[in-house]
């Protein structure tokens, strides 16, 4: 395509032969991947029945070998969740060498499955829809409080872009190309935010994108033999 671009994608696709290299050939430099949780117990409960059993560590493997940044996504509050799970979550990442995270709280919105079970058990707290945002407690969760939840939540964020946790993240990649890449992309994604904001608000995200090209340039021009193997 000539372009560089990012993408949403699940693990079952990741771990598909040959459709990862297509896409890291064509352009694909980081991925939005849908961990969900760390605690596998939590994928049967909320029916994730597509992540069960996958190796998360072999994902992220596979796309780091591609030349691929991660971008994991995870969910807090499920019903095998208790208050651990917060430092569970950030440290297992952080160990992998995700470049960025997604954190969010469970939300259970109508229409759903979920939604319909919490309100059945009375879960639910109230139905103000503005607050069904996923970074807001709209339910009374099973193994800690509702404010330990959302404290947690923000916790998390706080710990996985400390500069400590962006070095050890950066410090995981073999070369000193790979740690300067990660650790440009990682800061650039949370603690310049304020300023990606205000750029999109003045509506020149456009003048944005060659910086943003030559950070994901610099990370995968060339995937590893392994990966092409």
């Amino acid at each position: 395509m000539g372009r560089l671009w990012q993408a949403a994608g699940t693990v079952q696709a990741v771990l598909r032969p040959g459709l990862l290299e297509k896409a890291a050939e064509s352009g694909l430099r980081s991925l939005f991947v849908g961990f969900e949780t760390v605690n596998a117990g939590n994928l049967t409960e909320q029916r994730k029945w597509q992540n069960i059993d996958r190796d998360y560590g072999a994902v992220v493997r596979r796309l780091h070998d591609s030349g691929v940044m991660v971008n994991g996504s995870f969910v807090f509050g499920m019903d095998e969740d208790d208050p651990a799970v917060f430092d569970r979550t950030v440290e297992w990442a952080i160990g992998q060498g995700i470049e960025t995270a997604t954190f969010h709280i469970l939300t259970p919105y109508p229409g759903t499955r979920l939604y319909d079970r919490m309100a059945s058990a009375g879960r639910l707290l109230h139905s103000d829809w503005d607050r069904y945002d996923t970074r807001t407690v709209v339910f009374r969760p099973a193994r800690m409080t509702a404010r330990e939840l959302e404290d947690g939540y923000w916790r998390a964020y706080r710990d996985f872009y400390r500069w400590g946790s962006i070095l050890r993240g950066a410090a995981t990649k073999p070369t000193l190309r790979g740690k300067a890449r990660h650790a440009a992309y990682a800061a650039g994604w949370k603690k310049f935010e304020p300023v990606w904001d205000l750029v999109i608000r003045a509506k020149r995200a456009g003048r944005a994108l060659p910086l943003l090209e030559a950070t994901l340039a610099g990370f995968g021009a060339r995937p590893s033999r392994r990966a092409a193997a």
